[in-house]
């Protein structure tokens, strides 16, 4: 599955503004709210604080790629944000993140969730495709350069 098959518009933001972890996985909920409303945002920031609890989702190169399972989901979320500034986000090469990734898959989900999260992964290795997102204009531009570029992958 395609990560823009996932990702809508309305749940990218491109000007993150928290400075930490938490503030910017509350920020991404958020984002991801705007199009699954019945999601219990509070569950949710729980299990991804949970989750970085067992190791930061803070891959390194500026990229974050949160992600946990929630019970009684039928479907995979994903939201994506953007910070100028930067986040810390406890990252493993110690610096601040740029490029946060949010996905939040049904508890029983394996396959699609691992790959998904793989998808992503390939998609910011490169420093190009970086650079891009977080040179981008706005929302519809992010959108439109994951597009892009997961064509070639």
């Amino acid at each position: 599955m395609k990560i823009s098959e996932l990702l809508r518009t309305e749940a990218i933001n491109s000007e993150l503004k928290a400075k930490g972890k938490n503030e910017a996985l509350a920020e991404m909920v958020d984002a991801m709210m705007k199009i699954q409303n019945g999601l219990d945002r509070e569950e949710v920031i729980r299990v991804l604080l949970e989750r970085e609890k067992l190791g930061s989702t803070g891959i390194g190169d500026g990229v974050a790629i949160p992600h946990g399972k929630l019970r009684g989901l039928k479907d995979l979320f994903i939201s994506f944000g953007r910070s100028r500034g930067g986040v810390e986000f406890d990252s493993m090469d110690g610096k601040p993140v740029n490029l946060v990734f949010l996905l939040v898959a049904p508890e029983e989900s394996v396959g699609v969730h691992l790959k998904t999260l793989a998808r992503i992964s390939k998609l910011l290795k490169n420093p190009a495709v970086r650079q891009r997102l977080v040179g981008a204009s706005g929302s519809q531009e992010i959108y439109d350069i994951i597009v892009e570029e997961e064509e070639k992958l």
